[in-house]
């Protein structure tokens, strides 16, 4: 009996796993600014960080709806960063950064935080915390209204 709850109370000690969503193209942050400047597109950037229950609850409540899946994977580039990560990437600049100091660069202090921006790195909308199905629709509406002012002289 002993033995049983040892093993209960391991299991739920563990910390959440959040990773990117199922179903997603998400690429390293180096390699989505890459294909963002060769594609023209912008980049959605997913901080998320190991336990985040937050993340987990965001990628079961909105990313598993199709549209959101659809139109994300259709306008972005999609990008998935560990805030407390010490992986190395490379920038298209060629600087060598770790994934922790991409998050700080882009004040991802908490977990999640979704940043819409540019090939180049430049934000153009954050949402913070968890998200539902019509948080994302509307953040990509808003975004997609910017552009379209952008291009009309």
């Amino acid at each position: 009996m002993r033995a049983v709850l040892l093993i209960i109370t391991t299991f739920l000690a563990l910390p959440v796993m959040a990773e990117p969503p199922q179903g997603y193209p998400f690429l390293p942050f180096d390699k989505a600014m890459q294909q963002a400047r060769s594609e023209n597109k912008l980049l959605f950037v997913y901080f998320g960080r190991y336990g985040c229950g937050y993340c987990e609850k965001t990628n079961k409540e909105a990313f598993s709806d199709n549209k959101v899946r659809e139109t994300y994977s259709k306008n972005y580039v999609l990008t998935y960063v560990d805030s407390e990560s010490g992986k190395r990437l490379r920038l298209p600049s060629g600087e060598r950064v770790t994934e922790r100091e991409v998050g700080t660069r882009y004040n991802a202090f908490v977990t999640p935080v979704f940043t819409f921006m540019t090939a180049k790195g430049k934000p153009l909308l954050r949402l913070v915390g968890v998200q539902r199905i019509e948080d994302l629709q509307e953040a990509n509406d808003k975004v997609q209204q910017f552009l379209n002012k952008e291009v009309k002289p």
